[in-house]
């Protein structure tokens, strides 16, 4: 099973290679990771898309919680979460083929960022399963390159305070994590 997991850590050299380290000394993979600052420059959140079953999730908590820089931990899994990925595809295009990639572009309600004779560059963000479907639609036309972001996720309803290591009050407004 799939398990999203947010995590708000400290914002310094290291972190992301201990997390990563984590992961890896475990056996245990890692689909997508996203990190990005805080409203709260001195924090990051990291959004994790791990496989496993609950017994493997427990651990990964578990473990993540011991790092010393990992300030909160949640498993989004559960939580009804508002999803996103970003995309930048760069596919191939003819004068012949340049109005049906178009058409796919508005479709998915994705952006032409770039343009050449011979390619066309396509900005979209949306679930993963929508930036999939584009995908599956594009590959015929040639797809040259792509970047995603993997996953990003915010709850809907959950409200969490949050609090430092060792009860250390931490400033972090309440929409940072879950």
């Amino acid at each position: 099973m799939k398990h999203t997991i947010a995590c708000l850590v400290e914002n310094h050299s290291g972190v992301l290679a201990r997390i990563s380290g984590l992961f890896s000394a475990r056996g245990f993979n890692i689909d997508s990771l996203a990190v990005g600052t805080t409203t709260d420059p001195s924090v990051s959140r990291m959004t994790i898309v791990t496989r496993g079953d609950e017994k493997v999730l427990e651990q990964i908590i578990k473990q993540l919680n011991k790092v010393v820089d990992v300030i909160k931990v949640a498993d989004m899994t559960t939580e009804e979460t508002i999803d996103r990925e970003l995309i930048l595809v760069k596919v191939n295009t003819t004068t012949s083929t340049r109005s049906d990639i178009m058409q796919i572009t508005n479709t998915f309600r994705a952006k032409i960022v770039d343009v050449s004779p011979n390619w066309m560059t396509l900005e979209s963000t949306g679930t993963t399963s929508k930036v999939d479907a584009m995908l599956e639609l594009l590959q015929p036309y040639g797809i040259r390159e792509i970047a995603r972001t993997g996953l990003i996720s915010v709850a809907r309803r959950t409200d969490l305070s949050s609090t430092g290591k060792k009860g250390q009050s931490k400033k972090i407004a309440k929409e940072e994590i879950v």
